[in-house]
């Protein structure tokens, strides 16, 4: 059985945060920083992403910190690599110009080292084609499911050949951000949407349009306990969580202090069935003018 999770990750420290422009076309989550400062944003935003690391580590887990650079705003949003069980690392076509920069070769050469096969799908960003990383998708490696919410960031073709070469199912839906709106934009990422670890899910069932979400629910409930997240839940970055592990192989779901504090005394219970704890930590800062949160922060190293 291939294992879900692992016992490292990837972290980049950010030498500039603030929110990125570029991405707000796509990203509803984000706010625009038109009364603070970057240098203030930045400050905040370092304390937040110093004390996720932290206690990260005081449970265990392992934290690689790569340093990021300036003028590439969401650097410490690892989106454009990712590693799997397999042993195979892959460097991943991004949407937006200034998140393609993050793709450094210092940080490229670390991973490297460690992956015996790299594929790169960085040309595809020439074709309009975008999988940005387990941003895009989100892995049920147990089961060789892969799900994903298509989007201007994901796109179906490169799902597919993802699910194809790898071998694994592909579970494809449309998601709307806002339910109740016609013209509501798609959920910019997967990863938002839902984490899936070794024996639970946590996904938004009512953000998944009407013509998929029986089949996707279906699939998830045939091999996972499912918890389900309100809207309200996944603004609050509640399916923005993942399983770590941390000493002796203990499994942990790691979010943001705003997810903890969004979930009801009965979904604690039920992740409390299924993981030792839960590990969080506050990043409002990271999470308001990001448009992201805790796994967002992490690449796992399998």
């Amino acid at each position: 059985m291939s294992q879900q999770s692992t016992n490292h990750i990837l972290m980049i420290k950010p030498a500039e945060f603030y929110a990125n422009p570029e991405t707000m076309e796509t990203n509803v989550y984000q706010v625009a920083d038109t009364v603070e400062n970057h240098h203030d944003i930045f400050q905040r935003a370092l304390d937040e992403f110093r004390t996720f690391r932290d206690k990260l580590l005081a449970n265990g887990v392992k934290v690689t910190t790569a340093h990021g650079h300036k003028g590439r705003p969401d650097m410490l949003f690892p989106n454009w690599a990712a590693t799997f069980p397999n042993g195979k690392m892959m460097l991943c076509p991004m949407l937006n110009e200034n998140r393609r920069a993050e793709r450094v070769p210092e940080i490229i050469n670390l991973l490297e080292r460690s992956y015996e096969e790299v594929i790169d799908w960085t040309a595809y960003e020439d074709e309009g084609l975008y999988l940005e990383s387990t941003g895009s998708i989100c892995l049920d490696h147990v089961n060789k499911v892969v799900y994903s919410a298509l989007s201007r960031r994901t796109s179906r073709e490169l799902v597919e050949k993802w699910a194809d070469v790898m071998g694994y199912d592909a579970e494809i839906f449309d998601t709307k951000s806002d339910p109740g709106c016609p013209d509501s934009k798609p959920v910019y990422h997967t990863d938002l949407v839902m984490n899936i670890g070794t024996t639970m899910v946590a996904v938004c069932a009512s953000c998944i349009v009407d013509a998929d979400r029986e089949r996707i629910m279906s699939r998830l409930k045939s091999t996972h306990d499912v918890m389900e997240l309100s809207v309200e839940q996944l603004r609050s970055f509640c399916g923005n969580a993942l399983e770590v592990q941390g000493k002796g192989g203990k499994k942990m779901l790691v979010m943001s202090a705003a997810a903890h504090d969004a979930l009801d005394d009965g979904q604690l219970e039920m992740i409390g069935q299924h993981y030792e704890r839960i590990i969080h930590s506050p990043l409002p800062t990271i999470e308001k003018y990001g448009g992201g949160s805790a796994r967002c922060l992490m690449l796992e190293l399998f």
